[in-house]
């Protein structure tokens, strides 16, 4: 009877220590913009990118605030019954709402190729893939995906624990001498 024993409590351990063994993928994200962004703040050309993305923006604002403006001018024709002022309104909102979108689609194209010219420079990304890898390697991570990436497979990261992006360690790690 105690052979029986002894043999599947040694069977029990066998099969746990083989379970054990197996190892669970953990996953990580990492917001690659941030990381850019931090890790290249003293850069010329990346303080460039961002004054340029800083004036698409007040671009934007700017055009924002006329179309807010002619909306108001549009909604006061139309409370003083004036048809002739609220049409031609209506015509130059609907201008300037087709400007503002074509402008904001040519202008995001422009940003995002330069970051990605900007985020491919080979001493950069080799470093930055370097540091990633370390990183996830040192806290257990076997796969780490891109928070913010545009393309379909990322977007389908609808939540994630704070604990597993390993952004600012990544930071941290490109800053180190």
């Amino acid at each position: 009877m105690d052979c029986r024993r002894i043999a599947v409590a040694a069977a029990a351990i066998l099969i746990s220590a083989a379970a054990y063994s197996q190892q669970i993928t953990r996953i990580a994200v990492v917001d690659l913009s941030r990381v850019i962004s931090a890790y290249s703040s003293e850069s010329k050309e990346v303080k460039a990118f961002e004054q340029k993305k800083s004036q698409v923006q007040a671009d934007i604002d700017r055009m924002s605030a006329e179309l807010t403006r002619l909306m108001s001018a549009k909604a006061e024709a139309d409370k003083n019954g004036d048809k002739a002022q609220s049409a031609s309104l209506k015509a130059e909102i609907e201008d300037r709402t087709k400007v503002l979108t074509d402008f904001v689609s040519a202008k995001q194209a422009e940003l995002d190729a330069e970051a990605a010219l900007l985020a491919s420079s080979n001493a950069f990304t080799q470093d930055l893939y370097r540091q990633i890898q370390l990183v996830a390697e040192m806290k257990g991570f076997s796969l780490v995906l891109n928070l913010k990436s545009g393309d379909s497979v990322m977007n389908s990261v609808l939540w994630y624990s704070p604990m597993i992006d390993i952004t600012s360690d990544v930071i941290q790690a490109l800053q180190a001498p």
